[in-house]
Order: structure tokens, then C-alpha cells, then sequence
């Protein structure tokens, strides 16, 4: 099949920064943190972990009858794929339906249902869960509600590799079309995993943040010499990525080019990263996009604030980008949304998507004090605006030691 491009013609998203692709840039381009103190429900609580939470009620998408079928990040999926779907233009039920698919991620899925189920037989001694923890539980969940309500018939993947899930399904929804396999694909992630039992055993491996005594917001510091570690958090983001035929069919607003992926193991840790790894990663996806590293204006970090892994990523931009690494634009939005895990690969690419399109590129907030061996450009404390960009990349990295990096150029 002939290789076709692939354009992006939808964004959506939702985090603690708030509802919507646009708003939840905007957050970011003024250092706007949506991280609080973690309140759970209930009477368990873990008292003194930040959390980038979704405090807002969401938007009310779904009929009152349904939600027994949704775990919340079914809920928060189709919030952001609704919003992508009705940017494209992309009319539900068309004679392309048969041709257009889902490519989704998460890390744990429907979390939240599968404790709550345990909660009822284990310690309200109940003998069953509700009838529709399994449809709500299961991880292809959000995927498959999305593909029902957009009336798409193609191929629905779902993709659960820790923090790069939504990263590469967009990056795998990218070869479908690539390959002539689709027209095009609604592509992201979604993650909601902010309960008592999915905290306590991030909580177990000492990679959280510690609460910032002087400001919550503050607590997560990517590249900084105080930082403490991650901030859980809660968000979905989806693109519309279709060939350029499709969208030139439709008279669609093109808002840039997908034109590389990169994907690789590192294979030495399972929680340990690899500055090879990641490196190959970034220069599969330079290579597939036929660019030189110097192309590349800006790159979304993963720098999720943990010791090793911003030390680690640093190290593998100088290692793919060489000489061109000391002109580059990196800074990490986790700084404000948190580590939203199997949603952070689609959140943060539809923020570089933004940053590329806009010419404004937002900053690692509160970096007021560098790690000296964090020694790139990592937009400090402010945006930058009016910055014209070829092409920007967004990188993804997880246990396990998987590692996807994502190219947009303009259009």
C-alpha cells in the first residue's frame, strides 16, 4: 500500500487544568498549576499527596441511565473525543465510517470499578459488585464507547503500556493511515486512577512528590535541583488524525502534520530508564520524518520531576539531537497537569500540536533553581511567544522501559 500522510484535523482535552484543548493550553502558557492536595471519597484517605485532581464536576455528556457503563476514565475519554470529533468537522455515520477507527490507551483502565468491587466484597461483606463492573472495568472500556458513539466500524485498538499508552496509540493510529489501512482514526488516551488503592501503591515505590511546604501547586519541579519526584494526576486527551485526502475531501482546517513516530525498549530496568533507549526512540521518529535534529524547534519533555529520569532524558536528547540539543526550546507541562500516566503521551502531544501551531511555547514552570546536570533550555518559569517552528516532538517514557517520541511539522 502506498505510504499516505497523515494529518491532525481534531484536539480535546481534559485535566485538572480544566475542560477543553484550548483552555487547558492557555493553563499551561501561564504556568497555571491544577495541583492540589489529594481528597479522596470516602474515609480512606492518604493525607499529604499532591495530586494534579479534577475537582470540577465533568461535562455532562452522557444520559443519567448510562453511567453504570462508564468508569470515570471512560467518562473523561469521551469528554476529550467528543471535543476532538467535533473540531474535525467529521460527520457521525458518514460514508466513511467503515474506514475510520479508535486507537486509545491507559495504564489501568477502569481502576477506580475493579476497587470498588473489591471494597464491596471484601469489606462491606457484600456477596456481589454492580452488574456492569465488567463492561466499566475493562481496559479496552473507553475505546470501545468512543468507537459506539462516533459510529466508527474500523479497527479498535487499545494500547496499555504504561506512561507511553496514549503516545503510542497515536503513533500506531499514525502508521494505520500511513499504511492505507484507514482513512483516519480517533486517537488518545485516558486515565483515572486517583483512588485509595492505586495511590497507596504509587505511594510504595517512593517516586511521589513530596507537598511543597510554602505552595501545593509548586510540588511537582521537573530538571529542578529541589525537585522530589512525580505528581499523580487524572486527564484524557484525543487527536483526529485522517490522510491528507480525507481531510482535503472534507475542506477540513488542517492544524499540522504527523510525520514521525519513534518507539523502542530500553530492556536493562523495569523502572530504571535508559538514555539509549529513549535516544533511539527520538531518532527513529527523526529519521521516519526525513528531518535533521536541528528541524526540531521544541520538545515537550516526558520530565516527570523523578532524580533519574529527568537526569536520564536530558541525556538522551544531547545523545540524539548532538550539537543541535543547545538550540532547542524542552520544557515538561507535567509541571502543571501532573503525571497523568496512560493519558500524559495524548495530553502532552496535543499541547505540542498547540505549541507549534501558536508559535507559543509554554514553560517548565516553577524552575526557579536548575539541576546543574539538567544543563538544556527548559523554558524557565515563563512562555515564550512568537516562536516559528518547522516541527516540535513530544516524548513519552514508562516502566518497563518502553519509550515513544511523536514529530508534528507545520502544514
Amino acid at each position: 500500500m502506498s505510504n499516505r500522510r497523515v494529518v491532525i484535523t481534531g484536539l480535546g482535552a481534559i485535566s485538572a487544568l480544566g475542560v477543553g484543548a484550548e483552555r487547558n493550553f492557555q493553563q499551561a502558557l501561564q504556568g497555571q498549576s491544577g495541583i492540589h492536595l489529594l481528597e479522596l471519597p470516602g474515609n480512606h484517605q492518604r493525607a499529604g499527596i499532591p495530586a494534579a485532581q479534577i475537582r470540577f464536576p465533568l461535562p455532562e455528556l452522557i444520559k443519567s441511565s448510562e453511567h453504570a457503563l462508564f468508569d470515570r476514565h471512560a467518562l473523561l475519554g469521551w469528554s476529550a473525543a467528543s471535543e476532538a470529533l467535533q473540531q474535525s468537522g467529521v460527520t457521525v455515520g458518514d460514508e466513511l465510517s467503515e474506514q475510520s477507527g479508535v486507537f486509545w490507551g491507559t495504564g489501568m483502565g477502569g481502576a477506580s470499578t475493579v476497587e470498588a468491587g473489591y471494597v464491596d466484597l471484601f469489606v462491606e461483606g457484600k456477596s456481589r459488585v454492580r452488574p456492569m463492573s465488567v463492561v466499566a472495568a475493562m481496559n479496552n472500556a473507553a475505546a470501545s464507547q468512543i468507537a459506539l458513539r462516533c459510529q466508527f466500524k474500523g479497527s479498535v485498538n487499545n494500547y496499555s503500556n504504561a506512561c507511553v499508552s496514549s503516545a503510542q496509540a497515536i503513533g500506531e493510529a499514525y502508521r494505520h493511515i500511513h499504511h492505507g489501512y484507514a482513512e483516519r482514526v480517533l486517537a488518545g488516551g485516558s486515565e483515572a486512577l486517583l483512588s485509595y488503592g492505586v495511590v497507596s501503591a504509587w505511594e510504595a515505590l517512593r517516586v511521589l512528590a513530596a507537598a511543597d511546604a510554602g505552595d501545593i501547586a509548586r510540588s511537582c519541579r521537573p530538571f529542578s535541583e529541589k525537585r522530589t519526584g512525580l505528581v499523580l494526576g487524572e486527564a484524557s486527551a484525543a487527536v483526529m488524525l485522517e490522510s491528507l485526502e480525507s481531510a482535503q475531501r472534507r475542506g477540513a482546517t488542517i492544524l499540522a502534520e504527523l510525520v514521525g513516530y519513534g518507539a523502542s525498549n530500553d530492556s536493562t530496568h523495569i523502572t530504571k530508564p535508559d538514555a539509549d533507549g529513549q535516544a533511539r526512540a527520538m531518532g527513529m521518529a527523526l529519521r521516519h520524518a526525513g528531518l535533521d535534529a536541528a528541524q526540531i524547534g521544541y520538545i515537550n519533555a516526558h520530565g516527570a520531576g523523578t532524580a533519574a529520569g529527568d537526569l536520564t532524558e536530558t541525556q538522551s536528547i544531547r545523545q540524539a539531537f548532538g550539537a543541535a540539543a543547545d538550540k532547542l526550546m524542552v520544557s515538561s507541562t507535567k509541571s502543571v497537569h501532573g503525571h497523568t500516566l496512560g493519558a500524559a503521551g495524548a495530553l502532552e502531544f496535543v499541547m505540542t500540536v498547540q505549541a507549534l501551531a501558536s508559535g507559543s511555547i509554554p514553560p517548565t514552570a516553577f524552575l526557579d533553581q536548575r539541576d546543574a546536570q539538567c544543563d538544556l533550555d527548559y523554558v524557565p518559569l515563563q512562555a515564550r511567544h512568537g516562536q516559528a517552528m518547522e516541527a516540535a516532538m513530544s516524548n513519552s517514557f514508562a516502566f518497563g522501559g518502553s519509550n515513544v517520541a511523536l514529530i508534528v511539522q507545520r502544514y
